[in-house]
């Protein structure tokens, strides 16, 4: 029995493994989406100064339609 317990246990700490492993490159994802939004805005901020005024109002917006 501790053998079979042993066992399920190295499974689990497999499994768990693999999960963090997979959490951890879709952060790294998100944290390049992140940038290159940032990119995004600094671009578009500098070819259209208006979007500087415009992004606040456009941010609000879609997060009162959620």
């Amino acid at each position: 029995m501790t053998q079979d317990k042993s066992k399920l246990l190295e499974k689990e700490l497999t499994t768990l493994t693999e999960q963090i492993e997979l959490m951890s490159k879709k952060l790294e994802e998100m944290k390049d989406l992140k940038n290159e939004i940032k990119g995004l805005k600094l671009f578009l901020g500098r070819v259209y100064p208006e979007f500087k005024t415009w992004f606040p109002e456009i941010m609000q917006k879609v997060y009162k339609s959620k």
